[in-house]
């Protein structure tokens, strides 16, 4: 046994005999056998009445009575008697400073009982929270995996941070200062360690995976419920372990002092971080971007009730998402699970097009600005209107032809035969997107990080509204390095935004925004390319002879 890894156990049914002082107040894995032999009239009754109280917390031993208990120091001995069936292991906790209350959560018509002890030093954060975390996190977990089978749950104040589980019951840490009062951070800390701890009940105690080979089997599994349990407690709660953006310092270290999850935790080189808290930013991921709630929240339950009092591998829960939600996920769990590649997917380029429909007037115009935009900008063409006074057209006026004095956006009667003609090759469909004014965005990505993952696109238009575009990772499955993708807006794109919503642990956001030029590029649809064209003159005569030809009709 070297720490990290844990333990791995078989289930088993307890029947256990605790003898200690008789002042002393037991909590154990199982049922209590012997109630009244080792409980008073009054704590019998106490008890029953928590059996129906769903809302509050009552108290069966109170704090004057566990400090009389300190007092007394009792040499009587008393035997408690626990039966558990179907455990893992079994484990106690016993003081004559046991402060201990429980309330109920009903399933059906079996009732659960949540219950805390704590000395009067865990006070008032343990009275107040404690029993009220475990009660939370039972229907929490039941409702993501399955009804919690077994008939209580116990929280024991055990140390100042920090806890440890076993089946029904959990050792926890957290003391407010000695007068009573305590940062904000020990609230949230105390509720999460024994959410945390609680939850092992069901992952490994229920859905028995090795502790020894995957701590991420039951570390993260129960981290990442942890985190969905404490979004319910409290809309103020430390998002910690549970966020993709919450791993990106560790993701974007030094790979020379990182190890896959699957990594063994014995020499896993940074268990925290792999075993907890990336396998939950994971499984977020899965839920929140790659497969969408409804459909992870079926798999997970089905994971979940199809292992319970089983021994999963890591096969099993791959297999089990997969089977469940109809969707291949092997490079999700080789790229996060497997290794150590993280996110860093950038906005390369962004070019902008729109349809030249070949309208003659509107391709003459384009085609001139596009040449004038270009020669206003070239820097031969700057320093030659100040350096040249005059050309030899200026000076020679015998030098000008045709070209020189026609309008070039002049459209002749032929041209627009032509065009009248093209369109009628076209069909319907080919018309309206011709004509429907879109805006083409080819942009550029490419994947630095070696990690693939959705593209979660948000375009920001001029006009000042927003629009959010969400392409699976199979975009990348011909090509891991770098992709294109069109996307087409009547609208006009200002600004181009990957992952705006921080969900897929990308390293480095700067990359991912880009800003679109000023002035579109057009495209011809291929159908209107055509060869052998008369060059201009020739259509103007061919068009000046068919005027000349009319009016002597006439």
């Amino acid at each position: 046994f070297l720490g990290s890894g844990e333990f791995a156990l078989p289930f088993g049914n307890y029947m256990v005999k605790i003898t200690a002082p008789s002042d002393h107040i037991i909590g154990a894995t199982g049922t209590l056998m012997n109630p009244e032999k080792v409980l008073t009239a009054e704590q019998r009754a106490r008890l029953q009445k928590a059996q129906d109280s769903t809302e509050n917390t009552v108290l069966i031993v109170t704090e004057e009575e566990a400090i009389q208990n300190e007092k007394e120091r009792s040499e009587e001995k008393k035997t408690w008697i626990f039966k558990a069936e179907n455990v893992r292991d079994f484990a106690f906790a016993s003081s004559r400073k046991f402060i201990w209350d429980a309330m109920a959560v009903k399933f059906g018509n079996r009732t659960v009982l949540a219950m805390s002890y704590f000395s009067k030093d865990g006070n008032p954060v343990w009275e107040k929270y404690s029993t009220k975390a475990v009660a939370h996190a039972i229907k929490v977990y039941s409702r993501f995996t399955f009804e919690y089978p077994y008939p209580k749950a116990i929280s024991v104040l055990a140390s100042r941070g920090g806890g440890m589980e076993y089946p029904m019951i959990a050792f926890n840490g957290g003391i407010p200062e000695p007068d009573g009062t305590y940062p904000e951070r020990l609230k949230y800390s105390l509720v999460g360690v024994i959410i945390h701890e609680f939850g092992h009940n069901f992952f490994p105690m229920i859905v028995n995976s090795d502790e020894r080979q995957w701590a991420w089997m039951d570390e993260g599994l129960n981290t990442f419920l942890e985190y969905l349990a404490e979004q319910e407690w409290s809309r103020e709660f430390a998002r910690r372990n549970g966020p993709a953006y919450s791993m990106v310092e560790y993701m974007k270290g030094n790979k020379k002092y990182m190890s896959p999850i699957m990594t063994a935790p014995d020499i896993d080189l940074n268990v925290g971080s792999n075993a907890y808290a990336k396998t939950s930013a994971g499984l977020n991921i899965l839920r929140e971007t790659i497969m969408g709630r409804e459909l992870f929240d079926y798999a997970f339950k089905v994971y979940a009730q199809r292992w319970k009092f089983k021994h999963p591998t890591p096969a099993d829960f791959f297999r089990t998402m997969e089977d469940a939600s109809g969707i291949d996920l092997d490079w999700f769990w080789r790229g996060w699970f497997f290794g150590t590649d993280h996110v860093d997917i950038a906005v390369d380029g962004v070019k902008w097009y729109k349809i030249n429909t070949g309208e003659p007037k509107m391709a003459k115009a384009i085609e001139q600005e596009r040449e004038n935009r270009l020669a206003d900008r070239y820097i031969s063409n700057i320093r030659n209107k100040e350096d040249i006074k005059e050309t030899a057209v200026e000076k020679d006026e015998s030098l000008i032809d045709f070209y020189d004095k026609y309008d070039p956006l002049k459209v002749t009667p032929q041209e627009e035969e032509e065009y009248k003609k093209y369109l009628e090759t076209l069909t319907e469909e080919e018309k309206e997107i011709l004509n429907a004014g879109y805006n083409y965005y080819e942009v550029s990505f490419s994947n630095i990080g070696g990690m693939v993952m959705p593209l979660i696109l948000r375009f920001e238009f001029k006009d000042g509204s927003e629009e959010v575009e969400r392409i699976p990772a199979e975009i990348w499955r011909r090509f891991n390095d770098r992709i294109q993708k069109v996307f087409a807006f009547k609208k006009e794109v200002k600004k181009i935004t990957l992952d705006p919503f921080l969900e897929t642990a990308d390293v480095d956001t700067v990359n991912n925004e880009w800003t679109v030029q000023e002035k579109p590029e057009y495209f011809k649809l291929r159908k209107f390319e055509r060869r052998g064209e008369k060059n201009l003159m020739q259509k103007v005569k061919e068009a000046e002879k068919k005027e000349e030809e009319g009016k002597e009709k006439k």
